[in-house]
């Protein structure tokens, strides 16, 4: 996968930030164990890391952590091959988008986004807003589809593939780039799609350009996953789709934007409708809170724009330590070049 001829990149950043402790509910950046201590020492220890114990058994998860991510690309590489060779889909018709599978409410979001003269305001009154947060909800797929994507999915989780995590927080799911779905799903469905919608919501995060992603399935259940912690997403805008299938609870709580926080952040809970998605910035601080019974899919879409984030890398707050990646990678690119003008078209930067 290539952005203008060049191929995606990822940030070093990756091996050292963001490291998840699940059982503590904190994200770690780690260099070594003594700059572990200084930097999150107090918050290990308010959560309950007291004795040395505890803390080398932290530094043996995290040591773990890293090595896996250094074994991630060669091993989501073999994974996709064994899969595209051996696994016999239940719906291969699935796997190429056609506008059927789109609910008739969003094609028809998209004629408006794509109408001369189509802005923001006109845009809005097709959508649910959701406070002052730029979070929107609306209907994506039909319902006939989510049915049988989710039977599509289980019958990818109960045969003897290979599955990798879907990120270092959920434990249950399916990446869809593995599944072979980019190509001829995915990429249409962001390009031509959502692209036209982001466009107007998100200029200022690169909506207009928005040239790769990450896109995963997760899956949360009473014996497996039940919620999902407070994070914010490796992306400029994310979509949030409810498959389904029966659950109770488990609403998506939202909070400030990672790069404005506030003393006391103002959460606010969303429902998930079945069928329908949210759109979101990637830097808002958001969590799924516990499911009470069933089981929920979600399909998750993270958008990424190299123009953005080839500036700043959203998840170590950095210029870009650009390292080799397979196929979107973490969605950052070589630069042009350096000088990059005062005033500029956010989607022309390299």
């Amino acid at each position: 996968n290539m952005s203008a001829g060049r191929p995606f990149l990822g940030c070093a950043c990756f091996f050292t930030d963001n490291i998840f402790l699940g059982r503590f509910g904190l994200h770690v950046r780690y260099r070594d164990g003594p700059q572990l201590r200084r930097e999150h020492g107090r918050a290990l220890r308010e959560r309950g890391c007291r004795s040395e114990d505890q803390f080398q058994e932290v530094l043996r998860e995290i040591e773990a952590e890293v090595q896996r991510r250094k074994q991630l690309i060669h091993q989501s590489v073999e994974r996709r091959a064994i899969i595209s060779e051996c696994y016999k889909p239940k719906h291969p018709e699935l796997y190429t988008l056609q506008d059927s599978f789109l609910a008739p409410e969003f094609l028809e979001i998209v004629r408006f986004c794509k109408s001369p003269g189509a802005d923001l305001q006109g845009l809005l009154c097709y959508l649910e807003s959701f406070s002052d947060k730029r979070i929107y909800r609306l209907p994506v797929f039909t319902e006939e589809f989510c049915q049988a994507f989710v039977d599509e999915l289980e019958n990818f989780e109960q045969s003897d593939m290979p599955k990798g995590r879907p990120n270092t927080m959920n434990n249950y799911g399916v990446l869809l780039n593995e599944l072979g779905m980019d190509e001829a799903f995915l990429t249409p469905l962001r390009e031509l799609y959502l692209g036209p919608i982001t466009a107007l919501l998100y200029p200022d995060l690169g909506g207009a350009c928005l040239d790769s992603h990450k896109a995963f399935v997760v899956k949360y259940s009473l014996h497996e996953d039940l919620d999902l912690s407070s994070h914010y997403d490796n992306a400029e805008v994310t979509l949030n789709v409810s498959l389904g299938k029966e659950f109770t609870e488990g609403n998506l709580y939202f909070g400030d934007f990672n790069q404005d926080p506030t003393p006391v952040p103002k959460y606010i809970e969303v429902e998930h409708v079945g069928a329908q998605g949210l759109l979101h910035r990637g830097g808002q601080i958001h969590g799924a809170l516990p499911i009470a019974s069933g089981e929920r899919w979600n399909l998750i879409l993270w958008m990424r724009s190299s123009s953005i984030r080839n500036q700043l890398c959203p998840m170590c707050n950095r210029k870009p330590e650009l390292v080799e990646a397979e196929g979107f990678g973490d969605g950052f690119t070589e630069p042009l070049g350096e000088d990059v003008p005062q005033t500029v078209d956010l989607c022309a930067l390299g």
